[in-house]
């Protein structure tokens, strides 16, 4: 379960690295700038929830509540 920005800024850079995506190219998948993208996995944390929610989507992260 993640519990912190670190723990979901790490899941989405995992699953970025697995699809083979550079920052860059994820930063545009979701219309994006790519120090968001940084930002993110390096667990700053944010108010950006729609970004940060559409970037784990788009390397296949599934978040629910249990």
């Amino acid at each position: 379960m993640i519990q912190t920005a670190q723990e979901f800024g790490a899941a989405v850079a995992q699953a970025r690295k697995a699809l083979g995506l550079t920052q860059r190219e994820l930063a545009l998948a979701i219309n994006s700038g790519e120090r968001f993208i940084v930002d993110l996995e390096g667990g700053k944390a944010t108010a950006q929830l729609g970004k940060a929610l559409a970037a784990a989507k788009a390397v296949g992260l599934h978040l629910e509540l249990s």
